[in-house]
Protein backbone atom coordinates (compact mmCIF):
# COMPACT_ATOMS: atom_id res chain seq x y z
CA UNK A 1 0.00 0.00 0.00
CA UNK A 2 2.85 2.47 0.83
CA UNK A 3 4.51 1.88 -2.72
CA UNK A 4 1.17 2.45 -4.21
CA UNK A 5 0.73 5.81 -2.29
CA UNK A 6 4.46 6.69 -3.30
CA UNK A 7 4.07 5.66 -6.91
CA UNK A 8 0.47 7.68 -7.34
CA UNK A 9 2.42 10.46 -5.78
CA UNK A 10 5.29 10.88 -8.14
CA UNK A 11 2.73 10.64 -10.62
CA UNK A 12 0.73 14.21 -9.81
CA UNK A 13 4.38 15.06 -9.23
CA UNK A 14 5.37 14.63 -12.45
CA UNK A 15 1.83 15.31 -14.37
CA UNK A 16 1.66 18.95 -12.70
CA UNK A 17 5.30 19.48 -14.35
CA UNK A 18 4.22 18.05 -17.89
CA UNK A 19 1.21 20.57 -17.94
CA UNK A 20 3.27 23.72 -17.05
CA UNK A 21 2.76 24.16 -13.38
CA UNK A 22 6.14 25.04 -11.83
CA UNK A 23 5.27 23.68 -8.31
CA UNK A 24 2.80 20.51 -6.82
CA UNK A 25 2.88 20.17 -3.26
CA UNK A 26 0.42 18.17 -0.95
CA UNK A 27 -0.80 18.39 1.60
CA UNK A 28 -3.45 16.14 4.23
CA UNK A 29 -7.26 16.91 4.31
CA UNK A 30 -7.91 18.06 7.26
CA UNK A 31 -9.12 20.70 9.24
CA UNK A 32 -7.11 24.00 9.14
CA UNK A 33 -6.73 24.42 13.25
CA UNK A 34 -4.39 27.17 13.09
CA UNK A 35 -6.44 29.37 10.75
CA UNK A 36 -9.33 29.30 12.17
CA UNK A 37 -8.96 31.98 14.90
CA UNK A 38 -6.94 33.77 12.49
CA UNK A 39 -9.76 34.22 10.23
CA UNK A 40 -12.55 34.84 12.61
CA UNK A 41 -10.20 38.02 13.81
CA UNK A 42 -9.51 39.00 10.56
CA UNK A 43 -13.13 39.32 10.19
CA UNK A 44 -13.82 40.62 13.12
CA UNK A 45 -11.68 43.05 12.19
CA UNK A 46 -13.76 43.76 9.29
CA UNK A 47 -11.09 43.95 7.01
CA UNK A 48 -12.93 42.35 4.19
CA UNK A 49 -14.41 45.71 3.78
CA UNK A 50 -17.31 44.95 1.67
CA UNK A 51 -16.03 41.69 0.45
CA UNK A 52 -18.98 39.66 1.95
CA UNK A 53 -18.47 36.74 0.37
CA UNK A 54 -15.42 36.29 2.64
CA UNK A 55 -18.15 35.85 5.55
CA UNK A 56 -19.81 32.96 4.42
CA UNK A 57 -18.86 29.23 4.21
CA UNK A 58 -16.27 30.14 7.59
CA UNK A 59 -15.95 25.76 8.06
CA UNK A 60 -15.64 25.14 4.41
CA UNK A 61 -12.95 27.59 4.02
CA UNK A 62 -11.11 25.43 6.79
CA UNK A 63 -12.31 21.92 6.20
CA UNK A 64 -11.71 20.17 2.75
CA UNK A 65 -14.36 17.66 2.83
CA UNK A 66 -16.85 20.01 3.58
CA UNK A 67 -16.21 20.63 -0.13
CA UNK A 68 -15.60 17.34 -1.13
CA UNK A 69 -16.82 14.38 0.76
CA UNK A 70 -14.13 11.73 1.70
CA UNK A 71 -11.19 14.09 0.94
CA UNK A 72 -8.03 12.76 1.62
CA UNK A 73 -5.33 14.95 -0.14
CA UNK A 74 -5.62 18.77 -1.06
CA UNK A 75 -2.63 18.97 -4.26
CA UNK A 76 -1.71 22.69 -4.66
CA UNK A 77 -0.24 23.80 -7.54
CA UNK A 78 1.72 27.45 -9.16
CA UNK A 79 1.35 28.65 -12.24
CA UNK A 80 3.71 31.53 -13.10
CA UNK A 81 2.30 35.09 -14.32
CA UNK A 82 5.41 37.40 -14.60
CA UNK A 83 5.68 38.67 -17.90
CA UNK A 84 8.48 39.84 -19.63
CA UNK A 85 7.92 43.34 -19.83
CA UNK A 86 6.81 45.19 -16.93
CA UNK A 87 4.27 47.58 -18.28
CA UNK A 88 3.63 49.77 -14.81
CA UNK A 89 5.84 52.20 -15.71
CA UNK A 90 2.51 53.83 -17.86
CA UNK A 91 -0.54 54.99 -15.83
CA UNK A 92 -3.29 53.85 -15.84
CA UNK A 93 -1.44 50.72 -14.38
CA UNK A 94 -2.55 47.60 -14.48
CA UNK A 95 -1.78 44.73 -12.33
CA UNK A 96 0.53 41.92 -13.98
CA UNK A 97 -1.86 39.06 -13.00
CA UNK A 98 -4.32 40.77 -15.38
CA UNK A 99 -1.77 41.31 -18.37
CA UNK A 100 -3.26 38.87 -20.76
CA UNK A 101 -6.27 36.64 -20.94
CA UNK A 102 -8.20 35.52 -17.80
CA UNK A 103 -6.04 33.11 -15.85
CA UNK A 104 -9.39 31.40 -14.13
CA UNK A 105 -10.43 29.65 -17.62
CA UNK A 106 -6.80 29.00 -18.87
CA UNK A 107 -5.90 27.25 -15.27
CA UNK A 108 -9.33 25.35 -15.28
CA UNK A 109 -8.52 23.51 -18.54
CA UNK A 110 -5.13 22.79 -17.18
CA UNK A 111 -6.73 21.34 -14.14
CA UNK A 112 -9.38 19.87 -16.45
CA UNK A 113 -6.70 17.90 -17.84
CA UNK A 114 -5.23 16.84 -14.49
CA UNK A 115 -8.63 15.45 -13.27
CA UNK A 116 -8.56 13.37 -16.61
CA UNK A 117 -5.41 11.69 -16.65
CA UNK A 118 -5.41 10.83 -13.07
CA UNK A 119 -8.81 8.89 -13.75
CA UNK A 120 -6.81 7.65 -16.65
CA UNK A 121 -3.84 5.94 -14.58
CA UNK A 122 -5.56 5.38 -11.39
CA UNK A 123 -8.92 4.71 -12.30
CA UNK A 124 -11.91 5.89 -9.75
CA UNK A 125 -11.16 9.37 -8.45
CA UNK A 126 -13.55 11.69 -6.67
CA UNK A 127 -12.76 15.16 -6.22
CA UNK A 128 -12.69 18.96 -7.29
CA UNK A 129 -10.82 21.49 -8.84
CA UNK A 130 -10.36 25.20 -7.64
CA UNK A 131 -8.67 28.03 -8.84
CA UNK A 132 -9.26 31.15 -7.07
CA UNK A 133 -13.08 30.15 -6.92
CA UNK A 134 -15.07 28.64 -4.23
CA UNK A 135 -14.32 29.17 -0.15
CA UNK A 136 -10.77 27.44 -0.69
CA UNK A 137 -7.56 28.60 2.05
CA UNK A 138 -5.09 28.15 -0.86
CA UNK A 139 -2.33 29.96 0.36
CA UNK A 140 -2.99 27.82 3.69
CA UNK A 141 -2.75 24.98 1.53
CA UNK A 142 0.24 25.87 -0.56
CA UNK A 143 2.06 26.81 2.66
CA UNK A 144 1.34 23.61 4.65
CA UNK A 145 2.44 21.46 0.83
CA UNK A 146 5.95 22.85 1.12
CA UNK A 147 5.42 25.13 -1.61
CA UNK A 148 6.23 28.11 -0.04
CA UNK A 149 5.43 30.33 3.41
CA UNK A 150 2.66 33.33 3.94
CA UNK A 151 4.65 36.58 3.43
CA UNK A 152 4.07 39.24 5.34
CA UNK A 153 1.97 41.04 2.61
CA UNK A 154 -0.17 38.24 3.29
CA UNK A 155 0.65 36.46 -0.07
CA UNK A 156 2.56 33.18 -0.63
CA UNK A 157 6.59 33.63 -1.11
CA UNK A 158 8.65 31.02 -2.69
CA UNK A 159 12.29 30.98 -2.91
CA UNK A 160 13.14 29.94 -6.40
CA UNK A 161 10.33 32.45 -7.74
CA UNK A 162 8.90 35.34 -5.27
CA UNK A 163 5.13 35.49 -5.79
CA UNK A 164 4.19 36.16 -9.02
CA UNK A 165 2.18 33.17 -9.87
CA UNK A 166 -1.61 31.73 -9.26
CA UNK A 167 -2.36 29.17 -6.80
CA UNK A 168 -5.11 26.58 -7.99
CA UNK A 169 -5.81 23.05 -6.25
CA UNK A 170 -7.25 19.61 -6.67
CA UNK A 171 -8.95 18.31 -3.84
CA UNK A 172 -9.40 14.87 -4.48
CA UNK A 173 -10.03 11.38 -2.12
CA UNK A 174 -6.64 10.37 -2.97
CA UNK A 175 -4.00 8.90 -0.55
CA UNK A 176 -1.10 10.70 -1.33
CA UNK A 177 2.23 11.17 0.29
CA UNK A 178 2.26 14.81 2.33
CA UNK A 179 4.82 17.33 2.37
CA UNK A 180 5.70 19.08 5.37
CA UNK A 181 5.32 23.04 5.80
CA UNK A 182 7.86 25.40 4.75
CA UNK A 183 9.55 27.63 7.16
CA UNK A 184 9.02 31.92 7.19
CA UNK A 185 11.82 33.61 5.13
CA UNK A 186 10.79 37.36 5.89
CA UNK A 187 13.34 37.86 8.28
CA UNK A 188 13.06 41.53 9.76
CA UNK A 189 12.04 42.73 6.54
CA UNK A 190 9.28 45.28 6.37
CA UNK A 191 9.78 46.62 2.67
CA UNK A 192 6.00 45.72 1.52
CA UNK A 193 4.55 47.65 4.82
CA UNK A 194 6.86 50.22 3.95
CA UNK A 195 5.58 50.91 0.63
CA UNK A 196 1.64 50.38 0.47
CA UNK A 197 0.92 54.10 0.11
CA UNK A 198 -2.80 52.87 1.71
CA UNK A 199 -1.02 51.54 4.84
CA UNK A 200 -3.39 48.57 4.11
CA UNK A 201 -0.69 46.52 6.34
CA UNK A 202 -1.47 47.42 9.67
CA UNK A 203 0.75 44.92 11.09
CA UNK A 204 3.08 42.00 9.37
CA UNK A 205 1.25 39.10 7.77
CA UNK A 206 -2.52 41.25 8.27
CA UNK A 207 -3.85 42.99 5.24
CA UNK A 208 -6.71 45.39 5.98
CA UNK A 209 -8.47 44.74 2.68
CA UNK A 210 -10.98 47.43 3.03
CA UNK A 211 -7.85 50.03 2.41
CA UNK A 212 -5.36 47.59 -0.40
CA UNK A 213 -5.75 49.70 -3.73
CA UNK A 214 -6.49 46.02 -5.08
CA UNK A 215 -9.87 46.13 -3.53
CA UNK A 216 -10.25 49.90 -3.92
CA UNK A 217 -9.82 48.95 -7.60
CA UNK A 218 -11.61 45.73 -8.15
CA UNK A 219 -14.00 44.87 -5.49
CA UNK A 220 -15.47 48.10 -4.04
CA UNK A 221 -18.78 48.54 -6.32
CA UNK A 222 -19.23 52.41 -4.59
CA UNK A 223 -17.17 55.44 -5.09
CA UNK A 224 -13.91 55.46 -4.00
CA UNK A 225 -13.52 57.05 -0.48
CA UNK A 226 -11.66 60.92 -0.79
CA UNK A 227 -9.04 59.51 2.15
CA UNK A 228 -7.27 57.71 -0.95
CA UNK A 229 -6.65 60.69 -3.24
CA UNK A 230 -3.26 61.27 -4.05
CA UNK A 231 -2.92 57.81 -2.77
CA UNK A 232 -3.48 55.30 -5.44
CA UNK A 233 0.10 55.99 -7.53
CA UNK A 234 -1.95 55.17 -11.11
CA UNK A 235 -3.56 52.12 -10.36
CA UNK A 236 -6.40 51.45 -12.21
CA UNK A 237 -6.92 47.54 -11.71
CA UNK A 238 -5.04 45.77 -8.48
CA UNK A 239 -1.84 46.62 -7.53
CA UNK A 240 1.85 45.03 -7.45
CA UNK A 241 3.56 47.33 -4.90
CA UNK A 242 4.23 45.04 -2.40
CA UNK A 243 5.15 42.53 -4.66
CA UNK A 244 7.64 45.15 -7.13
CA UNK A 245 8.96 45.87 -3.46
CA UNK A 246 9.72 42.20 -2.26
CA UNK A 247 13.19 41.36 -2.21
CA UNK A 248 12.28 37.32 -2.98
CA UNK A 249 10.80 38.86 -6.36
CA UNK A 250 14.32 39.42 -7.94
CA UNK A 251 13.89 35.53 -8.87
CA UNK A 252 11.04 35.80 -10.64
CA UNK A 253 11.32 34.53 -14.51
CA UNK A 254 9.37 35.38 -16.92
CA UNK A 255 6.54 33.07 -18.04
CA UNK A 256 5.75 30.66 -20.80
CA UNK A 257 1.74 30.74 -21.49
CA UNK A 258 1.07 32.47 -24.48
CA UNK A 259 -2.37 33.47 -23.42
CA UNK A 260 -0.48 35.78 -20.46
CA UNK A 261 0.49 38.03 -23.16
CA UNK A 262 -0.95 41.81 -23.33
CA UNK A 263 -3.91 42.16 -25.49
CA UNK A 264 -3.74 45.24 -26.93
CA UNK A 265 -4.93 47.41 -24.01
CA UNK A 266 -0.65 48.41 -23.45
CA UNK A 267 -1.08 49.99 -26.96
CA UNK A 268 -3.77 52.73 -25.51
CA UNK A 269 -2.48 56.76 -25.51
CA UNK A 270 -3.21 58.82 -22.29
CA UNK A 271 -6.17 59.94 -24.39
CA UNK A 272 -7.45 57.04 -25.11
CA UNK A 273 -7.53 55.65 -21.39
CA UNK A 274 -9.23 59.27 -20.59
CA UNK A 275 -12.23 58.93 -23.53
CA UNK A 276 -11.93 55.28 -23.08
CA UNK A 277 -15.43 53.94 -24.63
CA UNK A 278 -17.87 51.01 -23.79
CA UNK A 279 -16.58 49.63 -27.21
CA UNK A 280 -12.50 49.90 -26.77
CA UNK A 281 -13.20 48.14 -23.55
CA UNK A 282 -15.04 45.02 -24.96
CA UNK A 283 -12.60 44.81 -27.57
CA UNK A 284 -8.92 45.36 -25.78
CA UNK A 285 -10.61 43.27 -22.63
CA UNK A 286 -12.24 40.63 -23.70
CA UNK A 287 -10.89 37.55 -22.74
CA UNK A 288 -9.64 39.82 -19.88
CA UNK A 289 -9.29 39.54 -15.89
CA UNK A 290 -10.16 43.43 -15.65
CA UNK A 291 -13.75 42.33 -17.00
CA UNK A 292 -14.87 42.00 -12.90
CA UNK A 293 -14.31 45.65 -12.39
CA UNK A 294 -17.21 46.25 -15.76
CA UNK A 295 -16.33 49.10 -18.02
CA UNK A 296 -18.20 51.41 -15.23
CA UNK A 297 -16.08 50.44 -12.63
CA UNK A 298 -12.86 50.90 -14.38
CA UNK A 299 -14.16 54.17 -15.64
CA UNK A 300 -14.57 54.86 -12.32
CA UNK A 301 -10.96 53.96 -11.55
CA UNK A 302 -9.46 56.22 -14.10
CA UNK A 303 -11.77 59.44 -13.23
CA UNK A 304 -10.47 59.21 -9.63
CA UNK A 305 -6.78 59.06 -10.66
CA UNK A 306 -7.50 61.97 -13.14
CA UNK A 307 -8.74 63.90 -9.91
CA UNK A 308 -5.74 63.28 -7.74
CA UNK A 309 -4.05 65.56 -10.94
Amino acid sequence: MKSQVSSRTKFIKQTAQDLGFSFCGISKAEYLEEEAPRLEEWLRRGYQGKMGYLENHFDKRLDPTKLVPGAKSVVSLVYNYFPDKNLSNKSPKIAKYAYGQNYHFIIKDKLKSFFARIQEEIGEVDGRVFVDSAPVHERAWARKGGIGWIGKNSLLLNREMGSFFFLAELIIDLELEPDGPMKDYCGTCTACQDACPTDAIPEPYVVDGSRCISYLTIELKDEIPTEFKEKMEGWAFGCDICQDVCPWNRFSMPHQEPKFKPQGWEDLSPQEWQELTKDVFQKVFKKSAVKRTKFEGLKRNIVFLKSEG
